[in-house]
C-alpha cells in the first residue's frame, strides 16, 4: 500500500548526500554540480581544465552553504578516478551520487578522419564514462547503493542533420547503451544508473561566435525553436539521483525540446 504521508516535496531534497560530479569547470556539468548543492549535497569537482572553471563552481557551492572540493583529473586515467573517490570521501563523506559530464564534441567526414581522432572520443566520451562509473559504483557497493547520471546526448538516438560527427554520435550511444548495461549489473545491489540525453544546449562550445550560423539552424531544427539553457539540465538530474526516481533505473531521459519526435 502506498504512503499517503508521503512528503512529497522531500522527495527531491538531496541533503546528507555527497556528490562527485566530472566535466564540473563548465557547460552542463558545472550548473548541475551547483544544482545538487543547492538541493542540500556535498560535491566533488572534477575536471582537467586548467582554467578558473572549477574555482568558479566551487565559489557558487559556497554560496549556497555547501561543501566542496576541486579535483584536476582526467578521466581517462583510472587510477586518477580512484584517487579521486578517495579523496572525495576522506574529504565530504561517503560517496552517494555521481554525473559523469566530462566529454569533447568536434567533426570531421568519415572519409577524412584521422585514427587518433576517432580514438580520442572514444577514450574521453565512452571510456572516460565507463572509468568513471566503475570508480563510482566500487565506492557505493561499500556504502550500501547510490545513484549515477551519465549525460550522453540526443546524438546517440540520432543523427544530427548536417554535423559530420559519426565518431561522436557512436561515442553518445555507446554511453546510452553501458548505462542500461551497468544498471542492469548493479539493480540489485542498490545503485541505480540512468542517463540525460541533452539536446541543442546553449554551452561555452555551442555559442562560439562562430557558431552564429550553426546556433541559428539548431534552434530552427528544435521544435520549441531554441536551444536549451544549461539551467534546464539541473531538474532532470535532481530526479534521477533523487528518491523522486527511487523505481528508474536504466532509462535516457531526452531533454530536447521535441526534437526527436520529428
Amino acid at each position: 500500500m502506498s504512503d499517503m504521508t508521503l512528503n512529497a516535496p522531500k522527495l527531491f531534497d538531496l541533503s546528507g548526500n555527497v556528490a562527485l560530479v566530472t566535466g564540473a569547470g563548465s557547460g552542463i556539468g558545472q550548473r548541475i554540480a551547483i544544482g545538487l548543492a543547492q538541493c542540500g549535497a556535498d560535491v566533488a569537482l572534477l575536471d582537467r581544465r586548467s582554467d578558473d572553471g572549477l574555482a568558479t563552481t566551487a565559489r557558487h557551492i559556497k554560496a549556497a552553504g555547501r561543501r566542496s572540493i576541486e579535483i584536476a583529473a582526467d578521466v581517462t586515467q583510472a587510477a586518477a578516478l580512484d584517487e579521486a573517490v578517495a579523496r572525495t570521501e576522506a574529504e565530504l563523506g561517503k560517496l552517494t551520487l555521481a554525473v559523469n559530464s566530462a566529454g569533447i564534441a568536434n567533426a570531421n567526414p568519415a572519409e577524412e578522419m584521422e585514427e587518433s581522432q576517432f580514438q580520442t572520443m572514444m577514450d574521453i566520451n565512452l571510456k572516460g564514462v565507463f572509468l568513471s562509473c566503475q570508480a563510482e559504483a566500487r565506492a557505493m557497493l561499500r556504502n550500501g547503493g547510490g545513484s549515477i547520471v551519465n549525460i550522453a546526448s540526443m546524438s546517440g538516438v540520432i543523427v544530427n542533420r548536417g554535423l559530420n560527427q559519426c565518431h561522436y554520435n557512436a561515442s553518445k550511444a555507446g554511453v546510452i547503451h553501458m548505462t542500461k548495461s551497468m544498471a542492469m549489473e548493479w539493480v540489485g545491489r542498490g545503485i541505480r544508473v540512468n542517463t540525460i540525453s541533452p539536446g541543442y544546449t546553449a554551452t561555452p562550445m555551442n555559442t562560439r561566435p562562430e557558431m552564429v550560423h550553426q546556433t541559428r539552424l539548431f534552434e530552427e531544427q528544435t521544435p520549441m525553436q531554441r536551444m536549451a539553457n544549461v539551467d534546464e539540465m539541473v531538474g532532470p538530474a535532481v530526479f534521477l539521483l533523487s528518491d523522486a526516481a527511487s523505481f528508474v533505473t536504466g532509462v535516457d531521459l531526452l531533454v530536447d525540446g521535441g526534437f526527436c519526435c520529428w
